[in-house]
């Protein structure tokens, strides 16, 4: 039964997540720049310290 209730909750997870990228792209496009802002930070962190 646990099972069959997290799969119906990870659809309805996965079908919001493609529908608020639908009605709201400006937004997504937002997230998918903060998520490779982080990114690049952790990078940048790592060389500052290989070059002390």
């Amino acid at each position: 039964m646990g099972k069959w209730i997290r799969t119906i909750l990870l659809a309805l997870l996965v079908m919001f997540a493609i529908f608020y990228l639908y009605t709201r792209p400006e937004a997504a496009a937002d997230f998918v720049k903060f998520i490779f802002g982080i990114f690049d930070s952790i990078g940048r962190f790592f060389d500052s310290l290989a070059r002390g």
